[in-house]
């Protein structure tokens, strides 16, 4: 398989699970790409507002993370966190307020507790928020896991406990090979029956023959990093211009530029001015924070926001993982128990009915 961030490894892990011998093709070390910016948050019914199917999948994701986590852990002895301390999405004014009333409405109707809080409530669950908050959303279910620490022990527990192999190779190309796929790399060519393409935002640059580039762009988005006094945040906090997610040990994590930049891999100082101006307006108290580091990240984006999963129509042995924009650590999961299905010839899953890469063009 090609790519070896979040989705990569997560696929990794549950094939070689499965027994099935894999081979791991990145140019970077493991979770070197988007996956090393990514807060890690576990939020279908925030970033998923508009989107039905998004929620629903995400949702899907998240009822099993725990357990997926948890396998990982066991087979690769790393630790994880992992944790479910909820949102708060806040409202800054009436037109928030509006907007949040429909997103409790949605998140009641679709069984999913969903809790307004006044500006009072809002202040006892999360008192350093700034004055200008009027309410927030809170949304017990949702919650975040350490992406890097996270994609580090999927790719140990595959190779070590499980027997699949990482290579630290740059794929150059796709072509057949009989009914398989040969995949050309800087060192030479590799020859599989089947190839599982998780590029991330790379993945539009490896074009089987015949077909049209995968429509994944880069959306760059970049991370801060700073410590605090733990215990200054209890919520994931989201506003519409900056989240905050916060670990017991008083780290929190700000984010996230989304800047259509092509692939312009760097952090920037109005990037970073910008998230720490609003972080510090969300939560003043952030102004006093240790500031730890900055990350960046291009993110796959496609068309329609849901990511490409399923097999190559031109090329059959390629299956396509890829363009998770955003929510490549939420549907990290669900994405390799599908693509775990589909390598065992079992299609019947109507997720990738929904995902199929066929709705993008021939591919």
């Amino acid at each position: 398989m090609i790519g070896a961030g979040v989705v990569g490894c997560a696929i990794a892990f549950e094939l070689a699970a499965a027994g099935r011998s894999v081979r791991v093709l990145d140019g970077r070390a493991s979770g070197g790409g988007a996956s090393q910016a990514s807060a890690g948050v576990l939020a279908p019914y925030v970033e998923g507002h508009d989107s039905r199917p998004l929620r629903a999948l995400g949702q899907r994701s998240l009822d099993g993370y725990e357990a997926f986590v948890a396998r990982i852990v066991a087979t690769s002895g790393a630790n994880v966190a992992f944790r479910r301390a909820g949102t708060m999405e806040v409202a800054t004014g009436p037109d928030d307020v509006a907007r949040l009333a429909r997103s409790r409405a949605t998140a009641d109707a679709e069984g999913v507790a969903a809790e307004w809080l006044d500006i009072s409530s809002a202040r006892e669950h999360e008192p350093a928020l700034g004055a200008h908050v009027v309410g927030a959303l809170r949304i017990p279910m949702h919650g975040a896991v350490d992406v890097p620490a996270l994609t580090s022990a999927a790719a140990a527990a595959a190779a070590q406990a499980l027997g699949a192999t990482f290579v630290k190779a740059q794929v150059l190309g796709l072509s057949a090979d009989g009914d398989g796929v040969a995949v050309s790399t800087a060192e030479g060519v590799e020859r599989a029956a089947q190839v599982v393409l998780a590029a991330g935002a790379w993945s539009a640059g490896l074009v089987p023959p015949g077909a049209e580039p995968a429509p994944v762009r880069p959306v760059r988005g970049q991370l801060l990093h700073l410590g605090t006094a733990p215990g200054t945040l209890r919520h994931i906090v989201w506003a519409p211009d900056v989240y905050l997610v916060p670990w017991a040990d008083g780290t929190v994590l700000v984010g996230a530029t989304s800047e259509e930049v092509g692939f312009d891999e760097r952090t920037t100082a109005s990037g970073v001015a910008g998230l720490l101006a609003r972080a510090i307006a969300l939560v003043p108290a952030l102004g006093g924070a240790s500031f730890l580091e900055a990350r960046h990240g291009l993110r796959p984006a496609s068309p329609d926001d849901l990511p490409l999963v399923g097999r190559s129509a031109t090329l059959p042995g390629l299956i396509y993982a890829c363009g998770h924009y955003r929510n490549g650590a939420l549907l990290a999961p669900l994405t390799a128990w599908l693509i775990a299905g589909l390598v065992a010839g079992d299609r019947s899953d109507p997720a990738l009915d929904l995902l199929a890469p066929a709705r993008a063009g021939r591919l």
